[in-house]
C-alpha cells in the first residue's frame, strides 16, 4: 500500500504545481475584449481582465439568484462581474477556494487554510457588501464542495485516520486550495484508476451552517466524490463513485438523513462510461455524459427523479465534449468540445425527441438526438484546461474559460448569431 500512496501523492502534487505555475504573472498582450468568430458568426466577449482568472466548474453555481452577478476566481481573489454593466469588484482577497454561489441569497461560500496543516475553515461572503463570516472549522483533511438549496447545510468528504494529508488533495478532485484547478494531469486516467485502487477509508459528511457542527453521512472505501446538492430539494444529494469511468457504477443519490441511497445508472456494456453528471435547474432531472462504448456512441442521458423516465440524446463523435450543460429552462444544451477529432468547438445543442410511433413500452428509454451548432472555434485552446461551459440565467450567453490566447480568462459567447460580422 505504501508505494501506491506515494505514487498518488506525487501525482497530485505535480498536478497542483502545474496549476500554481499557470497563476504566475504573464506578460502576454491581453486578448481582445470582443470579436465575432469568423467561423461561426457568434460574438465572443472576454469577461475577465486578470490573467489566470476563471469561471466556476460546470456543476458549481456561479450566478446570483437574481441573475445580476457572475462570481469568478483569480490567482489572488474571488471576484464578481455585473452581467449588465460588465463592472467587476473583489469580494474576497487572498488565497481561498470558492465553492458555490448560494441559490437563495447573494452569498459565495469558500474555504480557507489555517495555520494547522490539514485543517480548513468554511466561510461565506456577501457578494454585494463583501461582508464575510466564518461558518465552521472542518475536520482534518476535510473539504466542502456543495451547499444545499436553502443554504442550511454544506457537504464535503475526508479520508480517515492516517490517510493522505490535505495538501495532496485529500482524495477530492475539487479539494485543492488553489483558487481553481486548471490544467489536468497528463496521466489523469491512470491517476484516477490508482486512486480508486488505493481503497482509502473515507466519509461524506455534512456541516450545519448555523451551528458549525459536522455529521458523518456515508462511509466507504471507494473514492466518493463529485457531491452536488439538488438546486431545489435541500435534503437530496447526488454523489459519485469516482475512478476510471469504465470501472465504476458512478452516479448515486442519497438523502441527508442517510436514507434512499440509490444507483442512478448501471453499466450494461464492456467499456461503457458515464459521468460528469449535473442537475437540471428545476431539480427534476439528472443529466450525464454516456458513451456506449467509449468514443463510439455518444449520448447525453437524462433521468427524471420523480417519474423515473429516461431519455438519451444522441450526438456525433465529432461533437464530443468534456462537459455538457443545460439552460435554465431545460430547452437547450451546450458542450465545451474535446480532443476528439473535429470536436474543438464550443457547441450549442438543440434537443430533438424522435417520433414515438406507439412502440414505447414500460421501462423503455425515450430516444432523442442533438442538433448541433458551433459557437466558438477552440482550435487554439489547449484542452488540458477544461472550458467548463454554463448558460447565463437569461440564456443569452454560454460562459466558458479558455487559454486560447495563452493565459486563462473567462469568456462568454452569444447564443444568437451576430446581426453583422
Amino acid at each position: 500500500m505504501k508505494p501506491l500512496l506515494t505514487k498518488i501523492i506525487n501525482t497530485c502534487s505535480a498536478f497542483m504545481l502545474s496549476a500554481g505555475l499557470i497563476s504566475q504573472a504573464q506578460t502576454q498582450t491581453p486578448p481582445p475584449k470582443t470579436w465575432i468568430d469568423p467561423d461561426t458568426g457568434h460574438r465572443v466577449i472576454r469577461l475577465t481582465d486578470e490573467p489566470g482568472s476563471a469561471s466556476f466548474y460546470f456543476t458549481d453555481n456561479g450566478y446570483t439568484s437574481d441573475g445580476k452577478y457572475l462570481v469568478y476566481t483569480t490567482p489572488g481573489a474571488i471576484s464578481a462581474l455585473n452581467l449588465k454593466t460588465y463592472e467587476t469588484h473583489v469580494i474576497v482577497k487572498g488565497v481561498a477556494r470558492a465553492i458555490v454561489v448560494g441559490r437563495k441569497t447573494p452569498t459565495v461560500f469558500y474555504t480557507k487554510t489555517t495555520d494547522k496543516r490539514g485543517f480548513l475553515e468554511l466561510w461565506s461572503a456577501n457578494i454585494e457588501t463583501n461582508q464575510t463570516q466564518k461558518l465552521a472549522s472542518l475536520p482534518q483533511r476535510g473539504s466542502i464542495v456543495t451547499i444545499n438549496a436553502d443554504e442550511t447545510l454544506a457537504v464535503g468528504s475526508y479520508i480517515e485516520g492516517a490517510g493522505l494529508d490535505y495538501g495532496s488533495n485529500g482524495g477530492n478532485s475539487q479539494g485543492s486550495q488553489q483558487p481553481h484547478v486548471l490544467d489536468q494531469p497528463v496521466n489523469k486516467s491512470q491517476m484516477m484508476a490508482t486512486r480508486l485502487a488505493a481503497r482509502l477509508p473515507m466519509w461524506i459528511y455534512t456541516v450545519d451552517l448555523k451551528t458549525g457542527q459536522s455529521h458523518n453521512l456515508l462511509h466507504g472505501t471507494d473514492w466518493l466524490n463529485h457531491m452536488q446538492f439538488s438546486p431545489t430539494d435541500p435534503n437530496l444529494l447526488m454523489y459519485c463513485h469516482e475512478g476510471a469511468w469504465h470501472q465504476v457504477d458512478r452516479i448515486w443519490t442519497i438523502r441527508t438523513d442517510g436514507t434512499q441511497n440509490q444507483l442512478i445508472h448501471k453499466r450494461i456494456m464492456e467499456m461503457e462510461i458515464s459521468g460528469h453528471e449535473w442537475w437540471s435547474h428545476d431539480g427534476n432531472w439528472i443529466w450525464y455524459d454516456l458513451q456506449l462504448p467509449k468514443r463510439i456512441n455518444g449520448y447525453v442521458a437524462g433521468y427524471n427523479i420523480s417519474t423515473h423516465e429516461r431519455i438519451w440524446y444522441h450526438h456525433e463523435v465529432s461533437e464530443d465534449s468534456i462537459h455538457y450543460n443545460s439552460s435554465w429552462d431545460g430547452s437547450l444544451f451546450c458542450g465545451d468540445g474535446s480532443q476528439s477529432p473535429g470536436a474543438q468547438w464550443i457547441y450549442l445543442f438543440r434537443p430533438v425527441h424522435l417520433h414515438n410511433d406507439h412502440t414505447l413500452g414500460e421501462n423503455l428509454i425515450l430516444a432523442g438526438k442533438f442538433e448541433a451548432e458551433k459557437l466558438v472555434n477552440m482550435s487554439k485552446h489547449h484542452y488540458r484546461l477544461e472550458p467548463n461551459v454554463s448558460f447565463t440565467p437569461d440564456m443569452k450567453f454560454v460562459v466558458f474559460r479558455s487559454n486560447m490566447f495563452g493565459s486563462t480568462y473567462a469568456f462568454a459567447v452569444e447564443v444568437a448569431k451576430a446581426a453583422t460580422r
